[in-house]
């Protein structure tokens, strides 16, 4: 009898082994699903250019399938749209040109090492590169300035020095839309504010609030900082309204934002 149970006890730690993701490894992801995982592959799709919304929902429809179909096919894998072991691996690789939230996460770990000093701003661009080249020329990895995952393995040794605390302060609030004359309707991180003028956004200095970062805005609601402007230094925001007398009506105020990431 004794034999039995532990003949059954180490097939049950054999098919936990082999069913359940080690630490570290993505799940499978499929239509359907609705978790944290399936909101942060939307957010590393939003940096490759290939899930066509502004803000990730968490909720794995025919959109995000769709998404996931266009990276797989551009990165020369089955385009099935099922997010497995190798689709996780591909799309958690950062390199230039990406843009968004995940980026802005690679700048704070680079930040907390002490090897980048610019502004966190969710965009991928040489200085980020030059500072990932130089944390693997550090810790003897290949140095291609292309964040994988041994080169976040060990960049978030020291995570815990990257987790920003929540932020509260007060700042001067304009409004601006994209329907203006002269007005692009492209924000700094690519959103199409002309497609989506349902996006809850603001403009903010990245100085001041980090891109990417989710902000709370007193009398607006939650927002994405996924914008910049020319005017807008120091302790101030610009919300995005879609109607241009809605955005005059707002006009000039004095508002309470928190800062969460």
């Amino acid at each position: 009898m004794k034999k039995i149970i532990i003949t059954i006890l180490t097939a049950s730690v054999f098919i936990l082994g082999v069913c359940m993701p080690t630490k570290g490894e993505a799940a499978t992801l499929s239509l359907g699903m609705s978790n944290s995982d399936v909101k942060e592959l939307q957010e590393l799709l939003m940096t490759k250019g290939v899930f066509p919304y502004y803000e990730a929902t968490g909720y794995y429809g025919t959109i995000t399938k769709e998404s996931v179909k266009k990276f797989q096919e551009k990165s020369g894998l089955k385009a099935d749209g099922i997010a497995g072991t190798q689709t996780n691996q591909k799309i958690q690789v950062l390199k230039s040109g990406d843009i968004g939230r995940p980026v802005a996460e690679l700048q704070r770990l680079l930040r907390a090492w002490g090897l980048y000093t610019s502004t966190i701003d969710g965009i991928y661009g040489t200085g980020t590169k030059q500072a990932v080249i130089n944390f693997q020329k550090q810790k003897g990895l290949s140095a291609d300035g292309i964040a994988g995952a041994r080169t976040f393995s060990k960049l978030e040794e020291k995570a815990s020095l990257a987790g920003s605390a929540v932020k509260e302060l007060t700042v001067t609030s304009t409004a601006y839309t994209a329907s203006c004359q002269g007005c692009s309707g492209t924000t700094r991180m690519g959103v199409d504010l002309k497609k989506y003028d349902d996006a809850k956004l603001i403009a903010v200095d990245p100085n001041v609030i980090p891109l990417g970062s989710i902000v709370e805005v007193e009398g607006y609601g939650r927002a994405i900082a996924a914008d910049t402007g020319g005017a807008i230094k120091g302790n101030r925001i610009d919300v995005f309204i879609a109607k241009e007398a809605d955005a005059l009506t707002w006009g000039r105020k004095q508002v309470k934002v928190k800062v969460i990431k």
